[in-house]
């Protein structure tokens, strides 16, 4: 039984609309696989410490300059990598923005980043 006073969605039918839907999956999962295999590079501290992420959000590496570490401060080791980890999200969010965001149709995927 339907509802009143609302219409239901119906998908087009037929081989053309199923082809295009194909055609688009396979063009996200070529996309998901080009962010998988692209790194950003993000640093603190004027190069300090730089971090190094995949356009998936995939942490690769760490690097920290050994004049950085300094036992009694810690604190500000800590704040740096914060810092170039939260560089390298935001960069990796607006390049799989760049990348997925054409084949969305202008549609907003923050959520899913």
């Amino acid at each position: 039984m339907a509802s009143k006073g609302k219409s239901r969605f119906k998908a087009p039918r037929g081989p053309a609309p199923r082809r295009q839907l194909e055609e688009l999956q396979n063009q996200m999962m070529q996309a998901q696989n080009n962010l998988a295999e692209a790194v950003v590079t993000a640093s603190a501290g004027g190069g300090a410490v730089t971090v190094e992420m995949t356009g998936a959000q995939e942490l690769r590496s760490i690097t920290i300059k050994p004049e950085v570490v300094d036992p009694e401060d810690v604190e500000m080791l800590q704040d740096l990598i914060m810092a170039a980890f939260r560089e390298a999200m935001e960069k990796s969010h607006q390049l799989a923005a760049e990348m997925l965001g054409p084949l969305a149709g202008g549609m907003d995927l923050s959520g899913l980043l």
